[in-house]
């Protein structure tokens, strides 16, 4: 079961992490041709399909967008709870 709980654990730390990329790059502006645009794509594929329903509920506050805010609580408390239910097998 550690296995398991192990598993699920590094893909929620790594969405974590890929959303704070996000984060991070939306901060900068990369010139086009530079090598940071196959990973900003990367980071785009792979945090969209949490993020855009959240946007879809929430929608941006003037230049704020609170969505990858949400998404890293919900996935903590995803986290939490997945460490509780093995826990408790």
């Amino acid at each position: 079961m550690d296995f398991f709980q192990n598993l699920i654990n590094f893909f929620i730390t790594a969405l974590q992490i890929a959303i704070f990329g996000r984060i991070l790059l939306s901060w900068i502006s990369l010139p086009q041709g530079n090598i940071g645009i196959p990973i900003t794509k990367f980071l785009i594929e792979i945090t969209d399909p949490i993020l855009e329903p959240i946007k879809r509920i929430i929608p941006q506050l003037g230049m704020f967008d609170f969505s990858p805010m949400i998404a890293l609580i919900l996935l903590n408390l995803i986290k939490q709870g997945v460490s509780e239910l093995f826990s408790k097998l």
